[in-house]
């Protein structure tokens, strides 16, 4: 089948690219700008590319569309495919029809850690030889793409809330049917699209009540909103994991050294073991703990995955060394909500030690940051950091000066990349940690950064 692709440079539509050409479609797409990494991935598997949203690509004799949630009517490509009454359908939609049906899938679904999550569900399983499809929002370190159909029983997706497509309002996640489910926390976010955190939460229900009661459920027991999201009904075995001491736990996390490189592993109270791994922070740990749990659903031994996350790399990205240089190290991460924030600064303080500073630079370019949603929980978010710098997008609406003012002298609320890059130079110190923090391109800091550093 000839099918064509719109919005393909976005993670998820990049992996259904990936998922229909390794099933023997041809396979061509289009994005507004063709970009890397997603591109490069593209390129590689002989995908092709072409930018923009012109009416005149539809001109090739493609059996159906497969349609991202960044379009919308108007566009031209979108006025065409209707006038002309093509075939089409949204991603989560292709994937549920043409992939996932007979497989035992896996979803992983949170406010945050999705990525990382997923990658090591499907690390686990390949180590332990059950050879899993997957579909993940990222390339993952031990995998060369970021999607593959597997010759295993297995399929890993991670399992986003956002909506499907224009004529879909649907959470992606609903498509999937999942016959074990990780939950992994839930917050808000997606303001563009959910009004309040009770209709992500409904949302979740509704994900709830497709997991078979033969299936498994596996949920942040420390989480307040998860915790009222079961209280609307829960039909699948549970099983809560956590911290030491987070009550209705029952597969727990003990952190062995300041960073929680290494941690232990609890099961109602007794020790089953310890991981050392690449990874730091708890909150990696905690993912760990649901990762492990998903994997023990479908026959994979506890000890087996711990002793598999010693080899697991994470997906870039996520806490990733871009350069060192002049004693300053450059950290990007993908964190765009004040929780990821939080945890993320809060990880790098345990790595680095309480004397080494740490600056974080922040994008707030989510539509949900850019409403101004979380501006009141801003400044707490980013306090752990020593010196704080903040890129204000153009028409922001609310006063970004203002939601940092609680942080003093230590915040600055920038208008241009140059500002940025010189306010790091004429301040850097040796033992610098420079984390910016964007779910985008952040306009090419992190290169320009990696530029003057080595350069220089």
């Amino acid at each position: 089948m000839r099918l064509h692709i719109l919005g393909i440079c976005g993670t998820f539509m990049g992996g259904i690219a990936a998922l229909a050409r390794e099933a023997g479609h041809e396979v061509t797409g289009s994005d507004l700008n063709v970009y890397p990494p997603m591109s490069e991935q593209l390129t590689r598997l002989g995908i092709g590319l072409t930018s923009g949203y012109d009416a005149g690509q539809l001109e090739q004799d493609f059996e159906q569309l497969i349609v991202g949630n960044a379009l919308t009517r108007g566009v031209p490509v979108i006025e065409a495919m209707l006038n002309r009454g093509l075939d089409y359908c949204s991603g989560p939609e292709w994937l549920s029809e043409h992939i996932l049906g007979g497989r035992t899938v896996i979803a992983v679904a949170g406010t945050h850690g999705k990525t990382t999550t997923a990658g090591m569900v499907a690390h686990i399983l390949e180590q332990a030889g059950l050879q899993p499809g997957f579909l993940i929002g990222g390339v993952p370190g031990n995998f060369e793409f970021s999607a593959r159909l597997g010759q295993g029983q297995c399929f890993v997706v991670e399992a986003d809330e956002y909506d499907c497509a224009f004529f879909d309002k649907r959470a992606k996640f609903l498509h999937y049917r999942p016959r074990v489910a990780i939950l992994n926390n839930l917050e808000y976010d997606h303001a563009d699209i959910y009004p309040d955190i009770a209709s992500i939460r409904r949302q979740f229900h509704h994900l709830i009540r497709t997991i078979p009661s033969e299936g498994r459920l596996i949920v942040n027991a420390a989480d307040s909103e998860l915790a009222a999201t079961l209280a609307m009904g829960v039909y699948t075995p549970t099983l809560g994991f956590g911290a030491a001491g987070v009550a209705g736990a029952k597969l727990t996390m003990q952190a062995l050294s300041a960073d929680a490189s290494a941690f232990s592993v609890w099961r109602d109270g007794k020790h089953q073991g310890d991981v050392r791994w690449s990874l730091f922070g708890e909150h990696n740990a905690l993912n760990a703990l649901a990762a492990m749990a998903a994997c023990e659903a479908v026959g994979v031994d506890l000890a087996q995955a711990m002793h598999s996350l010693s080899s697991f790399e994470n997906a870039k990205r996520r806490l990733e060394v871009r350069a060192q240089a002049h004693g300053v190290t450059l950290w990007d991460d993908f964190a765009h909500h004040p929780s990821a924030y939080r945890a993320t600064l809060a990880a790098l303080r345990q790595r680095v030690g309480a004397t080494a500073r740490v600056i974080a630079i922040v994008e707030p370019r989510s539509a949900t940051q850019r409403r101004g949603v979380h501006q009141a929980e801003l400044a707490d978010a980013l306090t752990i950091a020593d010196r704080v710098l903040v890129l204000e997008p153009p028409q922001l609406g609310w006063s970004l000066t203002q939601a940092l003012a609680p942080l003093g002298s230590r915040a600055s609320v920038c208008t241009s990349l140059e500002a940025i890059i010189e306010q790091l130079w004429d301040e850097r110190q040796p033992s610098d940690h420079w984390l910016v923090m964007s779910n985008g391109g952040f306009g090419g800091l992190h290169e320009r950064l990696i530029a003057r550093l080595q350069n220089t």
